[in-house]
């Protein structure tokens, strides 16, 4: 089979064209992004490997992404703008990437044949008070009800999932950092802050799972994964801290399912899965039920200080 990553050349494009490469049912990894540096530097990393094909082009071009998708099996899409403030302050630019970027995958998958999509979302989709968490929930939305336009070739689904550990952009590479740079004190948003944790590797397994495996069309898997405190993260550096307060469109604590959708929401053991509005009356008896909500605040599932400290050893 032949996969394609839109944004390949991000954290999570890597690790999964790693997994992807590794596979002995896959015969070609093609990586789509819009940055030559980028997949310059990508190329040194997996020198050597047969199955990996680069392409230059953005998802904002639908007749280049059709040009990409013609060939291909599966498709992973994870370009996207995301960082909060650069969305406030950027808005048009986002919802040219994150949602008419995502309708032109959309389209190029029903048109050339692609037997399967997921999308990658983000815990900000839900119940979003942002910019990027909007574009983000219509691109979600695109995605699953775009199966609505789909002949029995194409399905797609969307994984959603919190902070990314050792990603670009997350706090713990952040932090390290500036303790190597000599800092004594952390800069915190705020030390009541909750936030859902899951690393590189764990992603990466968690799309392929439901790429391969768990997905039929239309539903949204979210993993069961730990929250973490701010505090708790700040104690395992060591350091003191100073607040800087919340930033615009920031959450003092992260949901990934809202409580109006707990009776589309079915629990997989390792996951759950929101389902389509279209086929949820098939599972109503394995609902888990009106007023479920899965938040950082309220998980029961925790990462203590000591965790922390690990995970900050091995990023």
């Amino acid at each position: 089979m032949n996969v394609l990553i839109t944004g390949g050349t991000g954290s999570l494009g890597k690790a999964l064209a790693s997994k992807l490469v590794e596979r002995s049912d896959v015969s070609k990894v093609m990586i789509f992004s819009r940055d030559e540096l980028k997949q310059h530097d990508m190329r040194d990393m997996f020198r050597g490997c047969a199955k990996l094909r680069w392409m230059l082009g953005d998802v904002r071009d639908l007749d280049r992404v059709k040009r990409a998708f013609h060939g291909v099996d599966y498709v992973i899409h994870a370009a996207a703008l995301k960082q909060v403030p650069a969305a406030e302050y950027n808005p048009f630019e986002f919802v040219k990437t994150n949602v008419l970027g995502s309708q032109n995958v959309v389209e190029a998958a029903i048109d050339c044949g692609v037997r399967r999509v997921i999308a990658l979302s983000t815990d900000k989709a839900s119940s979003p008070i942002n910019l990027y968490g909007a574009t983000k929930l219509c691109a979600d939305k695109l995605f699953i009800d775009g199966n609505n336009y789909c002949d029995k070739t194409t399905r797609m689904a969307v994984v959603r999932y919190g902070n990314v550990i050792g990603s670009r952009g997350s706090v713990i590479p952040v932090f390290k950092a500036l303790v190597d740079g000599g800092a004594h004190l952390l800069p915190v948003t705020s030390m009541d802050m909750t936030r859902f944790w899951i690393s590189l590797g764990e992603a990466a397994d968690f799309v392929l799972e439901c790429l391969l495996n768990k997905m039929t069309g239309g539903e949204t898997f979210i993993p069961k994964i730990p929250s973490g405190k701010m505090s708790d993260l700040v104690k395992a550096f060591g350091l003191g801290h100073y607040e800087l307060g919340l930033r615009p469109g920031e959450k003092m604590h992260e949901e990934m399912i809202p409580e109006h959708l707990g009776m589309q929401t079915v629990d997989h053991g390792d996951c759950y899965a929101i389902e389509p509005s279209w086929y949820v009356s098939k599972n109503t008896k394995s609902a888990m039920g009106r007023g479920f909500s899965y938040n950082s605040q309220t998980n029961e599932n925790w990462l203590s200080v000591d965790d922390f400290k690990r995970i900050i050893e091995e990023v």
